[in-house]
C-alpha cells in the first residue's frame, strides 16, 4: 500500500496532533511534512499531498474536498494566537497588512472589519508598507499582545459577532481516503489530545506566554455541530467580500 501523504501546520497549536501521529502506528502509513498554513493548503490544492490540516478559507479551492477528521484547530471565543494588532481603534483602521502565512485569518479580518466593525479598510501584503494595523497568527503572536495599543483577538470578535465558535483549520482530503485509515488517524489525533499535559512538559517555555492555558483552554479541538455551522457561515461571508 502506498503511503498517504499528509501536510500539517508547524505551530504550537498543532503539537498535540503531531504528538499523537508520531506516537502511533499510523506514522508508518504516512509521509508527513510540516509547513506554514499557506503552503499546507497549496499542497492539498495541487495534489502534492492527499490530506492537509489546511486553513478553512482554502477549502473551496480543493477539488473533491472532504473533511475527514472529528478534530480541528478551533476556539470557543478568544484563542490568543490570531490577532489584529493595531495602533488605532478598529473603527479607525484605514490600512491593514495581511499575514502571508494564513488565508483564513486574513479573510476573517476582512469579514470582521466589514460586517462586524462595519468599516472599509485598504489591505496590503507588502511587508514594507506602513499600516494602521496588521494581522498576525500563530507562535509569532506570543508575547506581542501588550506591545500594541489595540489587540483584537479574532476568535473573541467572531464570537461577539456571531455567537458561534470558530474553525481556523481542518483536516481536509482531496480524494477518497480508506475508512479504516480515517478511523486510525482519528484515534491518533485523539490520543495526542489526551496527552497534552505530558506534551506541555516537553515544550519550550515562553516567559511571556502561558502555553498550558493555550493548549488546554484557549484552543478547542472538537469539530462539533456548532463549529461546522460556524464554518459554513464563515465561508458564506467570504463570498460576500
Amino acid at each position: 500500500m502506498n503511503k498517504i501523504k499528509i501536510s500539517a501546520v508547524a505551530y504550537t497549536n498543532t503539537r498535540p496532533f503531531i504528538y499523537g501521529i508520531k506516537n502511533s502506528a499510523v506514522l508508518e502509513k504516512i509521509d508527513l511534512s510540516l509547513d506554514i498554513p499557506t503552503d499546507c493548503a497549496a499542497k492539498v490544492i495541487d495534489g502534492t499531498v492527499d490530506i492537509g490540516l489546511i486553513p478553512v478559507a482554502a477549502i473551496p479551492d480543493v477539488t473533491g474536498a472532504n473533511i475527514i477528521s472529528d478534530y480541528c484547530i478551533g476556539s470557543v471565543g478568544a484563542v490568543n494566537s490570531v490577532f489584529i494588532f493595531s495602533h488605532v481603534p478598529a473603527d479607525q483602521i484605514k490600512t491593514l497588512l495581511l499575514d502571508s502565512h494564513s488565508r483564513t485569518s486574513n479573510n476573517l479580518a476582512r469579514v470582521l472589519l466589514k460586517f462586524h466593525f462595519k468599516h472599509e479598510v485598504e489591505f496590503t501584503t507588502d511587508p514594507e508598507a506602513i499600516t494602521d494595523a496588521i494581522v498576525l497568527i500563530g507562535d509569532r503572536t506570543f508575547g506581542k499582545k501588550d506591545k500594541y495599543p489595540y489587540a483584537y483577538d479574532m476568535g473573541e470578535e467572531w464570537m461577539n459577532f456571531t455567537g458561534l465558535p470558530f474553525v481556523y483549520a481542518a483536516w481536509v482530503a482531496n480524494k477518497l481516503i480508506p475508512e479504516d485509515f480515517v478511523k486510525e488517524f482519528n484515534a491518533a489525533l485523539k490520543m495526542g489530545l489526551a496527552e497534552r499535559k505530558q506534551l506541555i512538559k516537553e515544550l519550550p517555555r515562553h516567559p511571556d506566554f502561558d502555553i498550558e492555558d493555550y493548549l488546554m483552554f484557549k484552543l478547542n479541538f472538537d469539530l462539533d455541530t456548532k463549529k461546522r455551522k460556524a464554518l459554513d457561515l464563515f465561508l458564506s461571508y467570504i463570498k460576500q467580500l
